[in-house]
């Protein structure tokens, strides 16, 4: 795996994370219990903060970046996810803030500002633009992103299970290196 540090300021990772060998994780980047970064994840915390919540997993392919302090935007826009968060394949996250219990659908792109509130699913290939908002409760899925439907219960019990899962996974994973 490449963690590796920018500007004096290196990766945490807290106890069982897994990191995949092929994943790069640069700076300011911190990793709570039991997060999972797989296969080709580039999470660079150069210019701004990245922080993941506990039982968090970030799927093949996932971008996970901010954005600078500037005049205009004083903070900037660090990346925070919640707890018990599953990223799908080959997103795009930059600058924006996750709640927690959260799937993003494979290839989802979410920008600047965005805040993602607790239980919300987020269909394959939608595109949040900067500084939306997106309600608990409601699957969201376009581009841009609009609001679909409420979640079922069935489905907000999946999004824990699906943070649950992964544990497993990564548990295995981490086994097999041993």
């Amino acid at each position: 795996m490449s963690i590796r540090t920018y500007k004096s300021i290196s990766p945490k990772l807290a106890d069982h994370c897994y990191v995949d060998a092929s994943s790069v994780i640069v700076g300011d980047v911190e990793c709570a219990e039991h997060v999972s970064i797989w296969p080709l994840v580039a999470a660079r915390g150069d210019v701004n903060y990245i922080k993941i919540g506990a039982r968090t997993n970030i799927q093949d392919g996932t971008v996970l970046h901010v954005s600078r302090t500037s005049e205009a935007n004083p903070n900037g826009f660090p990346l925070i996810i919640g707890a018990d968060v599953t990223v799908g394949h080959k997103c795009m996250l930059h600058g924006c803030t996750l709640g927690d219990r959260i799937l993003v659908g494979m290839g989802a792109i979410i920008m600047d500002g965005v805040i993602v509130e607790d239980d919300v699913f987020i269909g394959a290939g939608t595109l949040v633009p900067p500084n939306k908002t997106l309600k608990s409760g409601y699957l969201y899925k376009g581009n841009p992103a609009q609001q679909a439907r409420p979640l079922k219960d069935s489905e907000v019990a999946f999004l824990k299970q699906s943070a649950l899962n992964y544990i497993k996974l990564k548990d295995e994973y981490i086994e097999e290196t041993r």
